[in-house]
């Protein structure tokens, strides 16, 4: 039996290649708004970041998810995402 192929992304602020379920994707909303999205399904344009300190620290340092996601995104917005962050739960 053939093996499932691996949906890979990569990560904005590392730059590594992953597989989709290590990372947490971020989304902007149709409405212009970023949240994060667990499950990976939802509506709207997103970016990968790995799920560590040092990738959401990097994101907000650069404002990468600002220049991926093309909407401007407050130093609030990445506070929230980080704490966030700790809640994410791998499936």
């Amino acid at each position: 039996m053939k093996q499932k192929k691996v949906p890979l992304r990569k990560c904005i602020a590392t730059g590594e290649m992953k597989p989709k379920k290590e990372l947490i994707r971020i989304v902007r909303a149709p409405e212009g708004g970023v949240f994060l999205d667990p499950t990976g399904k939802k509506n709207g344009r997103g970016a990968y970041l790995t799920n560590s300190e040092d990738a959401f620290s990097e994101a907000k340092k650069k404002d990468l998810i600002s220049k991926h996601l093309k909407v401007e995104v407050k130093e609030e917005d990445y506070d929230r995402l980080i704490e966030e962050r700790g809640e994410v739960r791998f499936s």
